[in-house]
């Protein structure tokens, strides 16, 4: 696809969580557009097959096992990737985990292991891609935050205020880099099929799975879960030169979520 629209040829992106569901199709989405993908992931066995996958696509993928919470293990995964690559042009912040639970039902353990991977980790690889960027001309900076950093839905107490304190994040981000040439924006996902719906809805509706499904399906007002591929086109789309005249902007991709409904 060299010369065609969205080319990210010459460009090294780091996609973190990106083994597996949005992270993945993001993955997939950029090496398929020449992009040299670094993927950063915990589990390794999940790291392993994305890249292998990648690479047996002809694709040019390398991965790097490093926990986001970790401002130490972040650094060191970060130095690799530049031992490699010698620059990174594009980070792609989309680990997070979730939680079910309202503010009187979520444990201060479990409030703190959310805050530390979806606030904490995006600070930290935020960190280690700007002390490069601001030195070699620039780049691009993807947060991914969610519909909940802007309209509640039941017991997600946790995981809305990470979200949020990521939609925040990605204004700070892109007002104080702005001169040093960063760009940085969030996409705002509806609910998307992914493996860890399926998990989810396994886990606290057994015997429903096909009833909650739907539920969860029909809340979008376009009558349906995203899949990972669409949030992963308006990800390429934002990481590309063609979007060079936008930053610190909130882009939802949630089939009318917070507009619609």
């Amino acid at each position: 696809m060299t010369g065609s629209a969205f080319d990210l040829a010459g460009k090294t992106a780091v996609i973190t969580g990106g083994a597996s569901g949005i992270g993945l199709a993001i993955a997939r989405r950029f090496a398929a557009h020449n992009a040299a993908v670094e993927i950063i992931d915990l589990q390794q066995a999940t790291l392993d097959a994305a890249v292998a996958e990648l690479r047996g696509a002809g694709y040019d993928a390398q991965g790097e096992n490093c926990d986001v919470g970790d401002p130490a293990s972040v650094d060191a995964a970060f130095a690799r990737i530049l031992a490699r690559r010698g620059r990174v042009h594009i980070l792609v912040n989309n680990a997070g985990i979730a939680h079910v639970g309202n503010a009187l039902t979520t444990s201060p353990e479990d409030f703190a292991r959310i805050q530390k991977v979806n606030v904490n980790g995006v600070a930290h690889c935020s960190q280690a891609a700007l002390r490069h960027m601001t030195a070699h001309g620039g780049g691009v900076i993807l947060n991914m935050a969610s519909t909940v950093a802007q309209s509640a839905i039941p017991d997600r107490f946790a995981y809305a205020t990470s979200k949020g304190a990521v939609l925040a994040m990605t204004y700070a981000i892109a007002k104080d880099f702005l001169a040093h040439g960063v760009r940085c924006n969030a996409i705002m996902p509806g609910r998307v099929h992914t493996p860890f719906v399926d998990g989810f809805i396994a886990k606290n509706y057994p015997g429903r799975e096909a009833e909650m499904f739907e539920r969860l399906s029909l809340a979008q007002p376009i009558g349906r879960m995203g899949k990972p591929d669409e949030i992963a086109v308006a990800a390429l789309f934002l990481c590309s030169d063609e979007a060079s005249f936008i930053t610190g902007s909130a882009y939802p991709v949630d089939g009318g979520t917070l507009f619609l409904r």
